[in-house]
């Protein structure tokens, strides 16, 4: 079996920061969350890493990034736009707007086709534990009556910002840890007696999580039956959801996958990880992002000059 292959969704990063250069350092060397997520992922035994792009950044993104990852990893580069698409499709006319992180996966394809695939936000700083457990079941991974996916759940509490709220997908496992549903849950927060509560939401009442919930944060692990079923995904998604809305409907990853379970060609083990998140929601969250990372630099579970 072919290497798990690191696939990270980078076509947004541009776009949110206001250019490259302008990407935070959060490490006591200037480092950025994405130079840690590719040591992690190279020591646990990652070789090579796609980044998923915008044409145009590659220049910036190649100085500014792939040239560091080099030092470990061996790097290429997928691009997402509009009109790269399953034959016969075409994005509507006059949009702008990408298609969403399904297609920004589909538009790997050819690079990691073949190939088992952990994909991950460029943003999130997941931490070691969590690259350790999605290589380990992806090296191992085998698809039978059905696809063999897996995401890793974080504990929602691990997951929280103190500067205000967040939206988390809650999952739902059954008994043998498999995941049953993922919901969109906006405006998620602490309250003031300690209880973890979301907002309602259109017609969905506000509620409480319990501590323990896991969280979806964006890292999935798919066999490689997943690029060729996204194909077929993206044709569905065509036909009957983005002419509903379409210069702003996209196709999402958690979608793709609950498409595939609902169906019963999939399943996706929730792989529970302690780890805390860490990520820069809002501005208030740099010093505390930047803490955690000097904390962990000084017990040696990082190097400071990486």
């Amino acid at each position: 079996m072919q290497k798990p292959v690191l696939v990270i969704m980078a076509a947004g990063m541009g776009s949110r920061y206001g250019g490259l250069k302008q990407i935070d350092p959060v490490g006591p060397g200037g480092q950025i969350i994405l130079d840690y997520s590719i040591y992690d992922a190279h020591r646990v035994g990652f070789e090579r890493v796609v980044f998923i792009i915008r044409p145009e950044l590659h220049e910036a993104f190649e100085r500014a990034i792939g040239q560091k990852a080099r030092r470990f990893m061996q790097v290429e580069y997928a691009y997402q736009t509009l009109d790269r698409l399953p034959a016969g499709l075409a994005a509507p006319a006059g949009r702008e707007k990408p298609l969403g992180t399904a297609h920004a996966v589909w538009c790997a394809k050819e690079l990691a086709g073949g190939c088992p695939i952990a994909v991950i936000n460029a943003d999130d700083f997941y931490g070691a534990d969590a690259f350790r457990q999605i290589y380990a079941y992806l090296s191992s991974a085998a698809d039978d009556e059905k696809y063999r996916y897996c995401m890793v759940g974080y504990r929602v509490e691990n997951t929280l910002t103190e500067n205000g709220t967040v939206s988390r997908g809650v999952c739902t496992a059954d008994g043998d840890g498999f995941l049953t549903s993922i919901v969109e849950r906006t405006a998620i927060a602490r309250a003031a007696d300690g209880a973890i509560v979301y907002a309602a939401d259109g017609d969905a009442p506000a509620g409480a999580i319990p501590e323990g919930t896991p969280v979806s944060m964006n890292l999935w692990g798919f066999t490689p039956s997943f690029l060729p079923a996204l194909d077929q995904g993206l044709r569905r998604f065509f036909a009957e959801k983005l002419p509903l809305n379409p210069m702003k409907g996209e196709y999402y990853l958690p979608f793709a996958v609950d498409e595939l379970i609902e169906a019963g060609r999939a399943s996706a083990k929730v792989l529970t990880t302690d780890a805390r998140w860490f990520g820069v929601t809002y501005r208030e969250d740099k010093p505390v992002v930047s803490a955690a990372i000097a904390d962990m630099t000084r017990r040696g579970e990082y190097p400071p000059d990486l």
